[in-house]
């Protein structure tokens, strides 16, 4: 029974101790620097050797000007303990007393312990960097480092080069401690893609590009076209990253891998010349089936992306020969789905869609592969307006993915069912839910369907024009266009300036632009922005208004509209871009 009593005592006292603290931080994060100091104060009594409260109780003296107490406390902890990093406390206590010649003493002190014991400059250039003292952390690293040449510091001052703004030292020595240290390379480029941003320094961007290339002339190690290759990519100039990996193949024709991902890559970005090109190169220089396979379907999917019904005939045999030549098998999935969704979509003959994928249901899958199979099924389900087939295949891969990706977008398409057949309540919980999805271009999407029914029911609450709008938008997944330009075309007509009109116009907008119809696609941008400058659909207007003049090149018309989503829209998912695009039409940065 005691042992008990003493273990509740123990954990009361825990808990209040904690309680303690999380108070004296929430009166420092308030700016209650008088609170804050006495609770501090109070826990280092308790834990008298704990550095954090230290720290706290210190930063509290010094908010409130109190530096002759905050000097006593450093002074004495200094005594008491002997550490360096209290030398830095000291000395930046001076410095906020604008008395720099006391302050450059104290931190001159701290580089000699680290001359006199190098393993101090582990604490000593950490408190430098808190304290923004960037010189002098540089500093540290590199007398320790003439020291004990073994440390290795690399990292840490190519980071302190990028913060003080000595660039080309910054590269310099990434790129030497990637060479040196390949394990670390990933974690390099992460920090110089921080730089190479799409609106980012140019002289940055081309310094990088110049010592990139020098050391790919001055050395035959591919280490360095696999890195010039990675800069290209992230400027998007794929051609050029198609290059360097082509130069790396010729030198090491071990594998194509590199080639996929950067073909994969320029379809994301739409370049799909190079893309094209990339895997024809793949093509004429593998045997490997599973290369052949990959490469193949990516081929097919930009061919049937930019067919017109002219051309389906022959696409439709160049898939048929293609899996005579290859076999139906788990190898040829991607090709068979294809053909599908191709002969369901595209052929409009649902039945033939269905009886391929049945097939393909038969063979040898992994999980993965049955999801994406029936999540095919599912979609010429709905096609065929199966309604509860569809969901029920859709809801099995949310079932045996459970929070995976592939579940996700079986979420989506589960939802979008239910939109279409006008059960508005379940959608919207669905959309709802989905708006957090980990998968930017999931929530993005189920967001704007959330923001579609919730302010079209708020608007009408009898959802008589959303239930037009669904049926326009159904006609659409049909690949029905012309039916669905009639059907959002009598919702104008029917709705006028009700609130379903301003999204009903960006519809018929985006239509006409993929049928290339730019003067048609620009009138029922502009009506948006002249009618519904107020409404949620005015950022896109503008955004799809200044690509198609920039398309037509017409670049001083786009320009203006960059510029409004700038100023006016920074809460747009269109604002990076949109920024991007302005700053390189005014000639801040390259294009």
């Amino acid at each position: 029974m005691k042992k008990l009593f003493l273990h509740i005592a123990l954990f009361s006292s825990l808990v209040c101790f904690s309680q303690n603290e999380q108070l004296a931080q929430y009166y420092f994060d308030k700016g209650d620097f008088e609170k804050a100091k006495i609770s501090f104060e109070e826990l280092l009594k308790s834990s008298p050797q704990n550095p954090q409260y230290f720290q706290k109780t210190i930063e509290c003296y010094q908010q409130l000007q109190q530096f002759g107490i905050a000097e006593k406390a450093i002074q004495s902890r200094l005594v008491k303990y002997k550490q360096a990093n209290l030398l830095v406390e000291l000395g930046y206590n001076f410095q906020l007393q604008k008395n720099e010649i006391a302050a450059k003493k104290q931190y001159e002190e701290a580089i000699e312990m680290i001359k006199k014991n190098p393993n101090e400059v582990y604490n000593i250039s950490n408190i430098f960097e808190r304290k923004v003292l960037l010189d002098y952390a540089l500093k540290s690293y590199q007398t320790a480092v003439q020291l004990v040449p073994t440390f290795n510091f690399n990292y840490q001052i190519a980071l302190l080069y990028g913060q003080l703004g000595k660039m080309e030292m910054m590269i310099s020595t990434f790129l030497n401690e990637a060479f040196a240290n390949p394990q670390n390379s990933i974690q390099i480029q992460t920090q110089l893609a921080r730089f190479i941003t799409d609106d980012g320094d140019a002289n940055f961007n081309e310094a990088l590009r110049k010592e990139l290339i020098l050391r790919t002339q001055k050395s035959q190690d591919i280490f360095w076209n696999q890195y010039l290759s990675w800069f290209y990519v992230q400027q998007k100039e794929f051609s050029k990253a198609f290059i360097q990996e082509k130069s790396i193949y010729k030198r090491n024709p071990e594998t194509l891998d590199g080639f996929v991902n950067l073909g994969d890559l320029a379809i994301e970005e739409g370049d799909n010349e190079i893309a094209k090109e990339i895997f024809e190169f793949i093509l004429e220089n593998t045997k490997d089936l599973d290369l052949i396979i990959q490469s193949q379907s990516y081929l097919m999917k930009m061919k049937i992306e930019k067919a017109s019904e002219k051309d389906f005939s022959a696409i439709n045999s160049e898939l048929t020969n293609l899996l005579k030549q290859y076999e139906v098998s788990q190898l040829t999935l991607s090709l068979q789905l294809i053909q599908a969704h191709f002969v369901a979509f595209n052929l409009k003959k649902a039945e033939e869609g269905k009886s391929i994928i049945t097939k393909a249901l038969e063979l040898q899958l992994n999980d993965y592969e049955v999801a994406k199979t029936k999540m095919e099924l599912a979609d010429i389900l709905l096609l065929d307006e199966k309604y509860n087939q569809a969901l029920l295949y859709y809801s099995q891969i949310e079932e045996n993915l459970k929070n995976d990706v592939v579940a996700h977008e079986a979420s989506l398409k589960a939802a979008k069912t239910s939109y279409f057949q006008g059960d508005f309540v379940w959608a919207l919980k669905q959309f709802k839910e989905l708006k957090a999805a980990s998968t930017q271009l999931i929530a993005n999407d189920a967001l704007e369907y959330f923001l579609l029914i919730n302010d079209n029911t708020v608007a009408d609450s009898t959802q008589t024009a959303l239930k037009q709008f669904a049926k326009g938008d159904f006609l659409l997944y049909q690949n029905r266009n012309q039916e669905a330009i009639v059907q959002f075309q009598a919702i104008l007509k029917s709705f006028k300036t009700k609130e379903i009109e301003a999204v009903t116009m960006l519809r018929l907008g985006k239509i006409y632009e993929n049928r290339g119809e730019t003067a048609l696609a620009l009138s029922q941008y502009q009506s948006i922005i002249t009618q519904h400058s107020d409404g949620i659909y005015i950022d896109e207007a503008l955004f799809f208004s200044a690509e198609i003049y920039i398309k037509l090149q017409q670049a001083e018309l786009a320009k203006p509209l960059y510029e409004k989503i700038i100023f006016n829209h920074q809460d747009s998912i269109y604002f990076i871009e949109a920024r991007k695009k302005y700053r390189q039409l005014r000639g801040d940065i390259a294009p």
